[in-house]
């Protein structure tokens, strides 16, 4: 007799884990089907170099949800996360360097070595962007209204538009620029050094391939403010163990309430009856099926490679088509033999345990993206570094050290004809040579290096172009738009398929908000007034 359960989830990435807990403490059975050896997604610890350990893709924490963190119980299994004592350091092309973060008389203080006027208005550039993030953070964790639902898109439009009804007419003005003004036009509103205007516009370009300049940039950088670290809101921390230890935890809530995990089983179709999801066939050949079939995989990797395409509807596949893939990222950890020295501040301090920026301006990252386009990857990369050991010792041998370096500007397809393949290693010296730029005998203390282009990026965690994000973050592709417009409400093309990784609003980073608003939409559909609605 084949067994039939109530979900089967594609992915165990953190998404996956996060909608099969939900489901399974609503009393669903639920199967999870993760084609890597390990769960965790991109948020995994690994060994690349015997001693050293580090996360391997996602590096950081602060976007993970409070309620998850809560309900999954993931403090008392084992999850300490240690907040930062400053947030970023910058070294400056001119010796100089700037500390953002620690508190906002230490941040006044650092900005007003670059200019009195950004320091003066600083305060009301965070509350600013704080009362704008307050009211998006409300909706990270609601169901986009979905378009094409009648008078239930008008009523859960009405619902979760109050929050931006309530702001002033000046709040609603920065809700306009954060949505449609690059991060240079909008941070030249505010700041005049371009030391302090580079330390904010980092984030726009996070996970995104794109120039400070171009349209709708700024609101990757709001993205990036929603989150917090035990309470904090907008800190960044380091989960002790790196981020495997978040996923690790997450598992054992799941297995406690009965989910079936299965490793090593990579799928090779959704089985599809009809217009209904059905099952997921293994590349193995055997097949699982469920009542419900959630995709924990970008909308992409879903529907261009895991469903037929005579399955789905001709508009819809064009549709996905043109859905924008390719956050140009480049991974790298590097195990070192000691701390790198900074030219500008050489001495070891709290600025090894921030995010160390090298992107000294919005020019610098804005030729970082030029140069990609024209040559698939920037002569002068956009490199952030991070160094865990410095506040967790487990991770490597005494005395040494392990960074992660997350670089931008890498183009997804390299032109020319050319491939990754060819070129990672090229790419690799180059970030090296970068960073040895600012820190004078970095490359010396290089004891080995683990490589993730963005095509390893797609083949080692099934991120289409090497998207982190699973998606571009623009505006067409956010909220109710985000994969698809009609699709907005974790629900697929057919019926009993849903999505919840982070393909789905409200997008990418460690959150688990996009597993968590999937699941209460299938416990949704599954209970009688779901069922009663289906059948009307």
């Amino acid at each position: 007799m084949i067994k039939k359960y109530d979900a089967v989830i594609i992915g165990g990435g953190h998404n996956g884990l996060v909608c099969a807990f939900y489901l399974a403490r609503a009393g669903m059975t639920v199967r999870v089907l993760e084609r890597r050896d390990i769960v965790g997604g991109a948020a995994v610890t690994e060994e690349f170099h015997p001693g050293f350990r580090n996360s391997v893709a996602s590096y950081t924490v602060s976007l993970l949800q409070p309620k998850v963190i809560r309900d999954m119980k993931l403090a008392a299994r084992g999850l300490r996360i240690v907040e930062r004592p400053i947030s970023n350091f910058l070294p400056q092309e001119d010796g100089r360097f700037l500390k953002l973060g620690g508190g906002l008389d230490r941040t006044k203080a650092e900005f007003s070595k670059f200019s009195c006027n950004d320091a003066h208005v600083l305060a009301d550039y965070y509350a600013s962007l704080e009362t704008v993030a307050e009211v998006l953070r409300d909706l990270a964790l609601r169901t986009p209204p979905n378009i094409g639902d009648g008078i239930g898109t008008l009523i859960s439009a009405a619902r979760q538009g109050r929050g931006l009804a309530k702001l002033s007419l000046s709040q609603q003005r920065d809700v306009l620029d954060l949505f449609t003004k690059s991060a240079r036009t909008f941070l030249d509103g505010w700041f005049e050094s371009e030391a302090v205007k580079a330390a904010f516009g980092f984030d726009a370009v996070v996970g995104n391939y794109a120039s400070p300049d171009t349209p709708g940039s700024a609101y990757v950088l709001l993205h990036h403010v929603f989150g917090e670290v035990n309470g904090k809101k907008g800190a960044w921390g380091h989960a002790i163990g790196g981020m495997g230890a978040i996923t690790q935890a997450m598992r054992a809530a799941c297995e406690d309430l009965g989910v079936e995990i299965s490793t090593s089983a990579a799928v090779d179709r959704v089985l599809v009856d009809g217009t209904r999801a059905v099952g997921a066939r293994l590349e193995d050949g055997s097949e699982i099926f469920g009542a419900a079939i959630i995709a924990n995989v970008g909308p992409r990797l879903l529907y261009d490679k895991l469903i037929a395409p005579e399955d789905l509807p001709s508009e819809f596949r064009r549709r996905v088509r043109g859905f924008k893939a390719g956050s140009g990222t480049f991974r790298m950890n590097v195990a070192l033999s000691e701390l790198p020295r900074f030219s500008c501040l050489p001495e070891p301090g709290e600025h090894h345990q921030s995010g160390i920026i090298i992107a000294p301006t919005l020019d610098y990252m804005d030729r970082a993206f030029t140069d990609a386009k024209q040559t698939g990857f920037s002569k002068a990369p956009i490199v952030e570094m991070l160094i865990p050991t410095t506040v967790d010792d487990s991770l490597a041998p005494a005395g040494a050290h392990v960074a992660s370096l997350f670089c931008q500007q890498f183009a997804p397809q390299l032109p020319d004809g050319r491939n990754w393949d060819d070129q990672r290693e090229t790419a690799a010296d180059l970030i090296i040579d970068t960073v040895e730029t600012w820190a004078p005998g970095f490359k010396a203390s290089v004891i080995a290096r683990q490589i993730h282009s963005p095509l390893d990026l797609e083949r080692k965690f099934g991120l289409t172009a090497g998207d982190i994000m699973h998606g571009a973050m623009s505006l067409d592709q956010l909220w109710s738009a985000r994969p698809i417009l009609g699709h907005g409400a974790y629900r697929g093309p057919l019926k009993g398929l849903y999505m919840c990784g982070a393909g789905a609003h409200p997008g990418g980073g460690v959150t688990g908000a996009p597993g968590h608003n999937a699941a209460a939409e299938i416990l949704s559909d599954n209970s009688l007034w779901g069922r009663l609605r289906r059948s009307a």
